[in-house]
């Protein structure tokens, strides 16, 4: 009898914050990691107290310590594309860019994560952001930014369709090869996210959900366009966005009440 051999699964980094409620952070990423056909690897760069209900307080690991656990798994696993997620302190982003810059085979989407939705704590040093901006973004296939964080790295306002578009074009001009801007900020009846790709700009629409408060919203997206470049790397990143808005968007529409005062998606 011929022996089956066991399938073998390209893997998905995601470098970020463990949220011990499970609702953002690596539990959410490795839940869309999965969902997009990838086996899920996670680097934890801060440690939190929270729930559904808000962050209560972050604190970011030692550099060392990031580096160190990202190493080992690089150095044994089929790691086919990088998410980096809450990251802390400015000395993380830098040894994440340093990270990524020894390994450009990989793919790397950057979720500039900064503030929570919900509590007082940060989950970026403010001093880190001029060092992500600087540093990760030239690193980037893609940055997946919120309307804030998309305010915040490009220094103008985004309050329109047409300054989304701008915000992502200026994000790819600081050295991403694409920018997603998420439109759900923004007003309409609509949630329209714009990606700057390939010289082209793409207004990726979904109809806005009133399913009330979610939570990890955002690492669940970037997640699954990285998940997707790690199980399907022949596919163009359009086409891989385009499945993870519509798969990000099931999930809203099913998102799952665990407790506390915001739901959570399990794609």
């Amino acid at each position: 009898m011929a022996s089956s051999r066991p399938e073998k699964l390209a893997c998905a980094m995601s470098i970020a914050g463990f949220d011990p409620g499970g609702g953002a952070g690596i539990a959410a990423d490795l839940r869309a990691f999965h969902a997009a056909g990838a086996f899920g690897c996670a680097v934890v760069a801060v440690v939190t107290v929270q729930s559904t209900s808000g962050l209560r307080a972050a604190r970011p690991l030692r550099a060392a310590e990031v580096l160190a656990q990202a190493r080992e798994v690089l150095a044994v696993q089929r790691v086919g594309a990088i998410k980096t997620g809450a990251l802390g302190s400015a000395a993380n982003v830098r040894a994440v860019a340093q990270l990524l810059s020894r390994h450009p085979e990989i793919p790397a989407v950057i979720d500039p994560v900064m503030l929570p939705s919900r509590g007082r704590s940060r989950l970026l040093d403010e001093r880190a952001v001029r060092a992500l901006r600087a540093l990760l973004l030239p690193r980037a296939l893609l940055v997946t930014a919120n309307v804030p964080e998309a305010e915040a790295l490009t220094g103008g306002r985004v309050t329109t369709l047409d300054e989304a578009a701008d915000a992502a074009t200026k994000l790819v001009r600081l050295g991403a090869r694409a920018a997603l801007v998420k439109g759900g900020h923004l007003v309409g009846k609509d949630a329209v996210d714009v990606l700057a790709v390939d010289g082209e700009i793409y207004e990726l629409a979904r109809p806005r959900a009133k399913v009330g408060a979610l939570h990890g919203t955002g690492c669940v997206l970037a997640s699954l366009i990285a998940g997707r470049i790690a199980s399907r790397p022949a596919d163009r990143l359009l086409d891989q966005v385009r499945w993870a808005k519509r798969a990000h968007h099931a999930a809203i529409l099913g998102a799952r009440d665990v407790g506390g005062a915001a739901r959570v998606l399990c794609p």
